[in-house]
């Protein structure tokens, strides 16, 4: 490492769901407005290239178990390439993921909350390697991201709109956290309930950051919009106001959306393209093993008042879990061509496999609840390996994975019919079709144009 005056970090990022990485831009504004030499790489647009890593502190973003797992072959290279550099892992799947981390010759290991510890730890004010805790983060006073070095926006995922046209598409986060303890959700070990809102004046000053740089649509990135829905609306609304023709879309659970109904109007008429909601099963059962906090018949609900209002709902599921039965999948399908929601949901949802990380709240549950014994965790994997007691589902699983890694440009509805194809043939009852509705005109609706998910 040569010698320098001044502190250099380099901040790298593996995958965001095809985003800019806002887990870049937002350390990097705290570390350069305390003059430090901030560097950042974007791996799933960007190059490895060795002399980003001349570098006294390296720190990874791992938001999210995708990234995590790519990060492991990066993390080994660099030990090697800048084996005095201080290593750094921060984000949602770092603490969960801190054993394997420290194996690796991570030094610090950060959690949701990130950019004040973050900055401690380059400025040396921290003693020694450091976890923050998983549970109970602290309270920071947001900063407006940074995105000066980032690849331009246009690089990233776009909007597909129904007319063929592409939208650029920005992305920033009003608000962190959740209310809730879903049990299978990877914030709940981080934040375990706790929910805070981002500054209006950040949120607003950071869109119009993106505005500028050619943004015409913005992904919130909450995990669930309506925690705070005054907080959402008034964002929204200002927005609206100051870019007409900027539209959005949100996330937000079917509970909430059951709850605040009557406030949905307002999303369509701010520029709401579409709401994605974890839906994650159409089981009663399953939804309570999950604590989800909302029914089947909820679910068909919200699809109504979505239609209703012409608010776009973008479900997405977790299908494949160790109470899926080959009956209960192909109902499933049926009631995704019943609601006439083929066109709304990515193909990669109907393949899903429950993922068991660690610290995950589904390790309170006992093998005769969860319908499977757990395996030793698996360091490569990041997960807790798990098989289904019917061989058959496992089966299925797998080769609907195939189909959809191999259409992934292929129209939803044609994805859809060979899943519907496999499932069926997969079955106990192959007699009763699944596809009921051949004959009904599918809707064309805006998607962002990211294939996966995870």
């Amino acid at each position: 490492m040569t010698h320098r005056s001044q502190t250099r970090v380099t901040l790298v990022a593996t995958y965001e769901l095809g985003r800019q990485p806002f887990g870049l831009a937002s350390p990097a504004a705290w570390l350069r407005q305390a003059g430090i030499d901030v560097r950042t790489i974007d791996l799933s647009r960007e190059t490895f290239r060795a002399e980003l890593f001349d570098s006294d502190v390296i720190a990874f973003h791992l938001p999210m178990h995708t990234a995590t797992r790519l990060a492991v072959p990066v993390i080994r290279r660099v030990r090697t390439l800048a084996p005095a550099a201080r290593l750094c892992g921060y984000g949602l799947y770092a603490p969960l993921n801190a054993s394997i981390l420290r194996e690796l010759g991570v030094e610090h290991v950060l959690g949701g909350e990130f950019e004040q510890a973050l900055l401690d730890l380059v400025c040396d004010r921290t003693q020694g390697p450091e976890t923050v805790e998983e549970r109970g983060q602290p309270r920071l006073h947001f900063r407006v991201p940074d995105r000066r070095d980032l690849p331009p926006l246009d690089q990233y995922v776009s909007l597909q709109m129904p007319s063929g046209d592409r939208r650029v598409v920005g992305y920033t986060e009003a608000s962190r956290g959740c209310k809730h303890r879903c049990r299978h959700c990877p914030v709940v070990p981080i934040y375990d309930g706790q929910f805070r809102v981002v500054p209006r004046e950040v949120v607003l000053e950071d869109i119009r950051a993106q505005v500028d740089a050619g943004a015409q649509h913005i992904t919130f990135g909450d995990p669930d919009f309506f925690n705070g829905i005054g907080h959402a609306l008034n964002i929204v609304n200002t927005v609206h106001r100051e870019f007409p023709d900027l539209t959005y879309d949100v996330t937000i659970k079917i509970e909430h959306l059951r709850q605040h109904d009557d406030h949905l109007g307002i999303l369509r008429e701010t520029g709401c393209l579409f709401v994605v909601s974890a839906v994650e099963s159409i089981d009663d059962a399953v939804l309570q093993h999950l604590e989800k906090g909302h029914s089947r018949s909820d679910f068909h609900a919200v699809v109504a008042r979505c239609r209703q209002l012409g608010l776009v709902l973008t479900p997405t599921f977790i299908p494949f879990t160790p109470w899926t039965t080959l009956s209960s999948y192909c109902e499933f399908l049926r009631t995704i061509d019943r609601l006439d929601l083929v066109e709304q949901i990515a193909p990669v949802q109907l393949m899903l496999r429950l993922l068991i990380p660690a610290g995950s709240r589904l390790l309170e549950l006992n093998a005769d609840t969860l319908g499977t014994e757990l395996g030793t965790f698996d360091s490569q994997g990041l997960v807790y390996p798990w098989s289904h007691q019917d061989p058959r589902v496992d089966r299925l699983q797998e080769s609907l994975a195939a189909v959809v890694g191999r259409w992934l440009s292929a129209p939803r509805s044609a994805v859809f019919g060979e899943v519907a194809r496999l499932a069926l043939a997969a079955s106990d009852n192959p007699e009763r079709p699944i596809i009921e509705t051949s004959l009904r005109p599918r809707s064309t609706v805006p998607y962002l144009n990211e294939p996966w998910y995870c």
